[in-house]
């Protein structure tokens, strides 16, 4: 797919200062998004880069209609994919319903976290960084 973005979430503690990154690559362009909350979890930082990404995309580039989406929770990645019960975050899983009714094809793919993925390790890093913006002190 001509649209590649690359999610991570972090949170310092959890719930904790928590932050997001998304690296988007397209035609041989690279975008950022980023942002975070001073009282979060990890696995909410996670659904919020997957969906602040696509909500930019759709904004940005409304022609666009596919992708493929890369992160390293299996929790997300294997829910979207096998249809894994939703028990969490149920505001957030409403948003990424709406975002993704916006596209004709998302591909989901999991990456092993920490494994040296130079894009996941750069959104690993984003994410770690917007945490570290909301902690106090």
């Amino acid at each position: 797919m001509d649209v590649q973005i690359f999610t991570d979430g972090s949170s310092l503690g959890n719930p904790g200062p928590g932050g997001f990154g998304a690296l988007i690559k397209k035609g041989g362009k690279k975008f950022v998004v980023k942002g975070g909350e001073p009282d979060t979890t990890n696995n909410r930082m996670e659904m919020s880069a997957i969906i602040a990404a696509l909500y930019w995309l759709h904004k940005k580039f409304p022609e666009i209609k596919t992708c493929a989406v890369f992160s390293d929770s299996q929790l997300i990645i294997s829910t979207l994919n096998h249809g894994w019960k939703r028990k969490k975050n149920l505001d957030l899983w409403k948003k990424l319903d709406a975002l993704v009714e916006k596209f004709d094809e998302i591909s989901w793919h999991w990456v092993r976290g920490h494994a040296g993925h130079p894009e996941n390790t750069k959104a690993d890093k984003i994410a770690w960084g917007e945490a570290k913006k909301h902690q106090i002190g």
